[in-house]
């Protein structure tokens, strides 16, 4: 079978069997900083990719940081990783850790990844790549100067990863839309309906660098931008905060779990943005990322619509894309379903015979298979910092539109 990455077609992957392994292959050293949510989820990939396609080198869970010395030793234990450690900075000194997999609060990620580029090791950071656009220069800069020493780093948007908007890109890319018109993205979510949820980090501007619209809408501007192909020329903008207190947190949160007590704190983040935008292909776009959509667990949703035909997708149906191609006679044309389950498919050659669905935890399984092959061949992964930081700057307009009621504001270069 033929293990396909997300560009299959245009250059295909190495050749590679349902459960390939890495045995023998020179060891790589992982150290991640933090392990919640999104280190659960990171951990599930660097357990899994080695078992799943043939790798140039073989991942090796060597320490997981965290502040608290029990809580991080007994996640190395549920998680798999080797050991523990209670600074960020000891992790990165560790001569058994070559990448450093950043997944804190976006207002440690720039001196991390800055600190560890430095240190000579690869870099992982999640996504929004940092709190600002200064934060994001000077860790796109740090990358490039590691480059030049061999090194590579790479943000985590990891819907990137998702087969079918693998699939999508390759489809754009052949032109079978034609040229681009319209790009629609929704990102709703509803676990802030309830005004009693307490004020985590990810609602306090200072750790979280803005609220619905990095943690949502980071994602859709990076799909948006890797499907057309193109950066975000400019926007217009709308941002609101529904629920301006809550209470404050009591004890530990766990994923977007959490209790309050009677005091209450101010939210200073946006709960929800809705903007427009524009390509140089002359393509519209809009966005919209809310934490507020009762009933929206994780929908994602997008739609591209082309002078030859049409692609739509939704995450919570994420083995699935719809086409409609707008060449064909009207009495017989009309969206269908493409089941992207098939091995020419971008990365399925290495998992389930055809129609056995793949699910969330996958994108990070294929987000560590591309970031190992890229420290392999030496060659600059995607996305990029230089991709963060472009991801940034379109934040960083939107909130200076919605500050001057809506007006169009160009996206710097």
């Amino acid at each position: 079978m033929r293990e396909t990455g997300p560009d299959a077609g245009a250059e295909a992957g190495p050749e590679a069997g349902a459960d390939a392994g890495s045995a023998g292959k020179r060891p790589l050293g992982v150290g991640m900083v933090g392990y919640a949510f999104m280190g659960a989820a990171h951990s599930q990939g660097w357990r899994t990719v080695g078992r799943v396609f043939d790798l140039p080198v073989e991942p090796v869970l060597a320490a997981v940081c965290g502040r608290d010395g029990g809580a991080v030793r007994a996640a190395a234990d549920r998680l798999g990783w080797a050991a523990a450690e209670t600074d960020w900075r000891a992790l990165i000194a560790r001569d058994d850790i070559d990448l450093v997999d950043i997944c804190t609060p976006g207002d440690s990620h720039a001196e991390i990844a800055v600190a560890a580029l430095e240190a000579g090791k690869h870099v992982l950071c999640e996504k929004p790549l940092a709190n600002t656009v200064e934060e994001a220069e000077a860790m796109a800069e740090a990358a490039e100067r590691a480059r030049a020493r061999g090194q590579v780093a790479m943000v985590g948007f990891n819907y990137r990863r998702v087969p079918a908007l693998a699939l999508a890109r390759r489809m754009v890319a052949e032109g079978r839309l034609g040229a681009l018109r319209h790009v629609r993205l929704t990102y709703l979510q509803d676990w802030l309906v309830d005004a009693g949820f307490p004020l985590t980090w990810r609602l306090i501007k200072e750790h979280a660098g803005s609220g619905a619209l990095g943690d949502l809408g980071a994602h859709i501007v990076d799909l948006a931008q890797y499907l057309v192909g193109e950066r975000v020329a400019g926007v217009s903008a709308l941002t609101e905060t529904f629920v301006r207190e809550r209470p404050l947190l009591e004890g530990a949160s766990s994923g977007l779990t959490a209790a309050g007590g009677a005091r209450r704190g101010a939210v200073t983040v946006d709960d929800a943005a809705v903007f427009t935008g524009r390509f140089p292909n002359g393509a519209l776009a809009s966005f919209e990322a809310t934490r507020f959509a009762a009933g929206r667990k994780n929908a994602l949703r997008l739609e591209l619509n082309g002078s030859d035909g049409s692609l739509a997708f939704d995450l919570e149906r994420l083995n699935e894309l719809s086409f409609h191609d707008h060449t064909e006679p009207a009495a017989s044309s009309g969206f269908r379903r493409i089941l992207v389950t098939e091995p020419e498919h971008p990365y399925l050659a290495a998992w389930w015979p055809p129609g056995h669905g793949l699910g969330y935890e996958h994108t990070f399984v294929h987000q560590a298979r591309d970031l190992l092959h890229a420290i392999a061949t030496g060659t600059r992964p995607e996305p990029s910092f230089a991709d963060g930081l472009s991801v940034q700057r379109v934040l960083a307009a939107v909130e200076e539109s919605a500050a001057k009621n809506s007006v169009y504001t160009p996206v710097t270069a």
